[in-house]
């Protein structure tokens, strides 16, 4: 008998494990470069939206009521009227030019740093006339179903407009006219009414025995016109003096009352309320 061969199984060698990898130090100085970038674009992108497309503002006076009220917190439409690139004398392209009826918010001729919200209410090369606190425009009445009064005995101004020439040095400082309006006005005036120039817009707010506008201080350059209300995104009720008190202790104080009163003052049914223009 052949003898049987036997042979022993070789174990399989097993593979030694890599040797574990040192823990890495965290690059705390890449992570910081990153929190510093996300910040930076984030600055970025809110400044180009304030500069270019949007930016909030505040109705801190009656003038535009029952419109807009005081303390309505407005979004502006900056795109539309070609936004001025800062620190350049550069624009960017209009997208639109102001219609008859627009609400529109503009840099105060008299202040360009104070923004004015009114109503465009003639535009370049219009006639525009008041009588009997009924506007005329090129000759035509005007509905105008915004318009508020609120008293019978306000300016002279509010009632009829254009003045007469001869009107307009007795005016007393009641009336508030400014000095450089009254010596500029008579140029525009013939006799069908107040002639509006090419490039200017005749703004008047829709509370039209509450408002400091166009019969008071003249034109509004249309390159002064930053953009056009699109809704209100919050409504808060509280008066003129509390808006407009720059104190430290009146903002102090104001904020508080803001903090304890916020439900109940907040106009709630006003909030997403847009503008249209009503022609």
């Amino acid at each position: 008998m052949d003898p049987i061969e036997t042979s022993e199984a070789v174990p399989t060698p097993i593979p030694e494990a890599p040797p574990a990898a040192a823990e890495q130090p965290k690059k705390t100085g890449e992570s910081t470069w990153e929190l510093v970038r996300s910040l930076f674009i984030i600055l970025i992108a809110v400044f180009c939206i304030r500069t270019f497309i949007g930016e909030v503002t505040l109705i801190p006076t009656g003038s535009m009521e029952n419109t807009i009220l005081v303390g309505d917190h407005v979004i502006l439409d900056k795109l539309l009227y070609g936004p001025s690139i800062p620190y350049t004398s550069w624009r960017l392209p209009r997208l639109s030019t102001v219609r008859r009826g627009d609400v529109i918010a503009f840099r105060y001729p008299l202040n360009p740093s104070v923004m004015y919200v009114k109503r465009a209410i003639a535009k370049g090369g219009d006639v525009i006339r008041i009588v009997n606190k009924r506007v005329y425009l090129n000759g035509k009445l005007l509905r105008e179903p915004y318009v508020v009064h609120e008293f019978p005995d306000a300016s002279p101004l509010c009632d009829n407009f254009p003045p007469a020439l001869n009107e307009i040095d007795t005016y007393p400082d009641s009336v508030q006219i400014k000095p450089s309006w009254a010596l500029e006005m008579p140029k525009y005036i013939r006799p069908d009414g107040l002639h509006v120039p090419k490039g200017y817009i005749f703004a008047m707010g829709d509370n039209r025995d509450d408002s400091s506008d166009s019969r008071f201080w003249g034109f509004v350059p249309e390159k002064n016109i930053v953009g056009e209300p699109l809704l209100i995104y919050w409504s808060y009720n509280a008066p003129s003096d509390d808006w407009l008190n720059d104190t430290f202790e009146g903002r102090l104080q104001f904020d508080g009352s803001i903090l304890l009163n916020f439900v109940q003052k907040t106009r709630w049914s006003r909030i997403g309320k847009v503008f249209e223009n009503p022609y």
